[in-house]
Parts: C-alpha cells; sequence; structure tokens
C-alpha cells in the first residue's frame, strides 16, 4: 500500500503587530481629555477674573488622573521600573496640583514636597534605563543641568530667603532634585529610540521651564499677573505630556508617532 503523501504544513496566522503609541481607543480618548483639560486650565488660569479662575478647582485636579490613564493604557502592563516610576510621579504630581490650589506657605510647601517626590520617581524611572556610569557619551544634557542649578540655586536661595527664610533650604533642595530629573532623562541608553528620547528631554527641560517661571512669580515679582500663570501651566502641562509620550514610546519600542 503506497502511504499517503504528507499533508501541506498548516500556513502559520501572522501575529497581529503591536498597536502602535496611543491608537488604542482609550488611551487616546484619555489623551484627548488631557489635552483639553490642559487647554481649559491654562486659559483659567490667565483670566483676569478671579470669580473664573476659581473653575480651576475643577479641572487643575483632573490633569494628572487623565494622564496617567492614558499613558497607562498606551503602555504594556509591565511591572518595569521606567513604568511604575512613571506611574508614582504622575500620582505625586496630581497631589502637588491639589496643594497648590491652595494659598498661603503651608500649602506652597505641602505642593512642594509633592513635586520633590514626583521628581524623585522620574529620575528613579529613568536611571533604571540609563546608560552604564562608565559611558562618558551625551553629557551635554547633564553639563546643562548642573550649570542651571549652579546658577537659579543661589539666586533662588537668595530670593526665597528673602521672602521668607523658612523656605530657602526647601527651594534649593527641590532645585537640585529638578536638576538631577533633567540630567537623568538626558542619559537615557541607546535601547531607547532616540526619538522617544529627545521627548523626555524636552519634556523635562520644558517642566523646569514651567518650575522656573513659579519662582519667579513667588519670590521676584512684586505684583505677578494671572497671565504669567498661564505660562507656568502651559509649560507644566506640555512638559508632563511629553514625559509620558517619550516614556510610553520607550516602553513600547519605538518612537512618539509609532514604529519607527
Amino acid at each position: 500500500m503506497t502511504p499517503s503523501p504528507p499533508a501541506p504544513p498548516h500556513p502559520s496566522r501572522p501575529s497581529a503587530p503591536a498597536r502602535p503609541l496611543l491608537r488604542h481607543p482609550q488611551a487616546l480618548a484619555a489623551a484627548r481629555a488631557y489635552t483639553a483639560l490642559a487647554l481649559v486650565d491654562t486659559r483659567l488660569a490667565g483670566h483676569a477674573d478671579p470669580s473664573v479662575r476659581r473653575w480651576r478647582r475643577l479641572t487643575k485636579p483632573l490633569l494628572m488622573p487623565a494622564l496617567a490613564s492614558a499613558f497607562s493604557l498606551a503602555t504594556p502592563q509591565e511591572a518595569s521600573v521606567l513604568r511604575r516610576g512613571t506611574l508614582v510621579a504622575q500620582a505625586l504630581s496630581g497631589a502637588g496640583d491639589v496643594a497648590l490650589l491652595g494659598q498661603g506657605e503651608r500649602a506652597f510647601l505641602a505642593g512642594l514636597g509633592s513635586f520633590f517626590g514626583a521628581h524623585i520617581a522620574y529620575v528613579t524611572a529613568f536611571a533604571s534605563r540609563a546608560r552604564p556610569r562608565h559611558d562618558r557619551s551625551h553629557l551635554t544634557g547633564t553639563k546643562a543641568a548642573a550649570a542651571t542649578f549652579a546658577t537659579l540655586g543661589p539666586a533662588l536661595a537668595w530670593a526665597a530667603g528673602r521672602r521668607a527664610p523658612a523656605l530657602r533650604a526647601p527651594v534649593v533642595a527641590y532645585a537640585g532634585i529638578l536638576s538631577s530629573m533633567v540630567a537623568t532623562s538626558s542619559r537615557l541608553g541607546d535601547d531607547v529610540a532616540p526619538s522617544a528620547r529627545r521627548t523626555v528631554v524636552v519634556g523635562t527641560a520644558t517642566f523646569l521651564a514651567s518650575d522656573a517661571t513659579i519662582a519667579l512669580r513667588r519670590f521676584v515679582l512684586s505684583s505677578p499677573t494671572p497671565r504669567s500663570d498661564a505660562v507656568v501651566m502651559a509649560t507644566y502641562t506640555a512638559g508632563q505630556g511629553l514625559i509620558a509620550a517619550g516614556v510610553a514610546a520607550a516602553l513600547r519600542g519605538h518612537g512618539p508617532g509609532g514604529p519607527s
């Protein structure tokens, strides 16, 4: 009896391609919500009428939850330090947003403490994907961050101490951790796509610009206008959004717009 010929191999079904960043419908909806909230809150912050600015008690607390939702949905559900650290930083930033809605030194210190913790979380996250210590390349960002702290640290110490001596040490410590966050973001390794690295660095630098504007408003300007508060929120929300987009791209292994 002649053996029957072997059946042809069944063609395997190709695996579904990874979903590009923010193509997840729920992630895209959350990202759009964050963008809308950021625009509205920035507009409210710059409004001249205090009764209009009070609506920020509704918009500002929703910013970080919306961004964290978009980030969480757009990234693989992995237990990496980069992902966990970013989510912790977003949560602490949300607490800082709420604290800074208050008035007075106590509210300011509460917000400062929350954002100090957020920057520690970001430093931890970025360091988990950083270049080896013996790698001396890509030091421009580190040098720029060090120069920024060397310039702003003493100036902020003097300005804060002139307004409230008790704020001098916390403000200088905050400037230090903020500069460290920017420096660490510039040391992301080559396993992170160049476009994702650039997005994160632009985000942390924009965050620094926002905090510098806060310091200018609080410690230097005698009568800051609401417009300068709008600058704070425009740079803050842009910075946080860029950090989230860059880290999400790093976690997915491609650039912010899709596979590279």
